[in-house]
């Protein structure tokens, strides 16, 4: 009989992990070969078992930042409290350096545009027009540099971009929102550790820049709902003003939905006044026009209402844009 678990720490270390953290992809494969620390994880409902979300909660409860064998002990010497802390966590990965993705479709939008987005953790997805970017070749030249109209921003965001450059330009946001089952607050000093946890060991940069975004958005909250996107989203779409264009967006979130569930959000979310900016694995969503073909497409997708425009990186590291072409091809 195959083991869930296992297999999914083993494709974690196998596929995941490296590029990224070479001590989570240790701990991954060390728990995929571990029949007594697979036990722990069984306790945990089926949902709390990824393991970005096990590794991070280790760490905020004192998990050292060692080899496998330090880990593992941590972890059974710990295991009621990690348990129990897991099953009231959810991965919350506040990436605004997926925006670096995202900004050549919002610059196909109109303005003045009201931001609504889903699975919004602390909001950080929120702010496109106040950080900077940099778009770089393969070979790390610059093709591209935007900044806000008052200077460049603390929070730069860097993505390689192969193929043509589309107009971007920032977004014109006068009013910003989200929705999350339990918003994250920029400025509490425990959901900003969280956050910070959930940076795997080795993303120095990344850390840093998330640490840069929490205090623009601290000093300037956007408002944050907490509840079921599909029973809150028309409740924030009402609170758009007048003049302004919506638009939903929801990168990263809708993987993390069950599918009934997921198909009955996007149903929802493409039948209001409202524009819909995603980006997801090709294979999760029936709606993309041109269709894609999930067994040669290379990253995710990035779509506006549906409509392909890119390729990308699922946290916005590289993109491609695809509008336009035979998206079917890799």
């Amino acid at each position: 009989m195959t083991d869930p678990i296992r297999e999914r720490y083993a494709r974690f270390a196998h596929d995941e992990a490296p590029g990224r953290s070479a001590l989570y992809g240790e701990w991954a494969a060390g728990v995929s070969d571990d029949e007594q620390l697979r036990d722990v994880l069984r306790r945990l409902p089926e949902t709390h078992r990824q393991p970005p979300l096990v590794f991070a909660v280790s760490r905020l409860l004192g998990a050292p930042l060692e080899g496998y064998a330090a880990w593992r002990a941590f972890v059974l010497a710990h295991a009621d409290v990690l348990v129990a802390e897991c099953a009231t966590r959810s991965l919350q990965t506040n990436e605004p350096l997926r925006l670096a993705a995202l900004l050549p479709v919002l610059s196909e939008i109109e303005g003045p545009i009201a931001l609504l987005e889903l699975g919004a953790s602390a909001g950080l997805c929120l702010y496109p027009d106040r950080y900077s970017y940099r778009y770089v070749t393969a070979e790390g030249s610059e093709r591209l540099a935007v900044d806000p109209h008052d200077g460049p921003s603390p929070v730069v965001l860097q993505s390689r971009v192969t193929g043509t450059m589309p107009s971007v330009r920032l977004p014109e946001v006068v009013w910003r929102g989200g929705i999350d089952l339990a918003p994250l607050d920029a400025a509490d000093d425990g959901d900003r550790r969280w956050l910070r946890g959930l940076v795997w060991p080795g993303e120095s940069g990344r850390e840093r820049r998330i640490e840069a975004a929490l205090d623009i958005a601290a000093a300037d909250p956007p408002l944050l709902l907490a509840g079921d996107a599909a029973e809150t989203l028309e409740e924030l779409l009402a609170m758009v003003p007048v003049g302004a264009t919506p638009v939903v967006t929801t990168p990263g979130v809708l993987v993390h939905i069950p599918r009934r569930a997921r198909e009955a959000l996007v149903a929802q979310i493409q039948g209001l006044p409202a524009r819909w900016i995603t980006i997801d694995p090709p294979g999760l969503l029936d709606v993309w026009r041109p269709s894609v073909d999930a067994t040669t497409w290379s990253g995710f997708v990035v779509a506006l209402d549906g409509r392909v425009r890119a390729a990308a990186d699922p946290l916005g590291r590289w993109w491609e844009w695809r509008a336009g072409d035979d998206v079917t091809a890799s």
